[in-house]
């Protein structure tokens, strides 16, 4: 077997993120869903670390968990996210849970969170 090895321009210009439409009856329509890059998942899991950046803030981990993880995911067709700011993350997180938890699932598997990422990051 001839193993052929990647150059950094291949991997560089890879179109690696997926996406995926998700239906959220709840909403009236679908959604499109996009696994988060490398910076993007450090910068998530950053949010919610303590201020000595050495452990998990329990309390900042779960506050809008669902909202923050759906709003870094959601995406229009060029992928550019829908919400950008703390405040639309903060009424996305007013929305149904049934609906967020439906986006977050799909999120969850496309930016390679396991249930052990998610228990570490939440304290649960």
């Amino acid at each position: 077997m001839i193993l052929l090895f990647l150059s950094a321009d291949d991997i560089l210009n890879a179109d690696d993120l997926q996406r995926e439409a998700v239906e959220v009856p709840e909403w009236g329509g679908s959604v499109l869903v996009q696994g988060m890059s490398g910076t993007e998942r450090d910068r998530f899991e950053a949010s919610m670390l303590n201020k000595n950046m050495n452990g998990v803030d329990k309390d900042k981990a779960m506050e809008r968990y669902r909202a923050r993880l759906a709003a870094a995911c959601l995406v229009d067709q060029d992928g550019k996210r829908l919400f950008r700011s703390e405040a639309e993350t903060r009424r996305l997180g007013e929305k149904s849970a049934q609906a967020l938890t439906r986006v977050v699932e799909v999120a969850s598997r496309l930016s390679g969170l396991s249930d052990d990422d998610v228990e570490e990051l939440t304290g649960n």
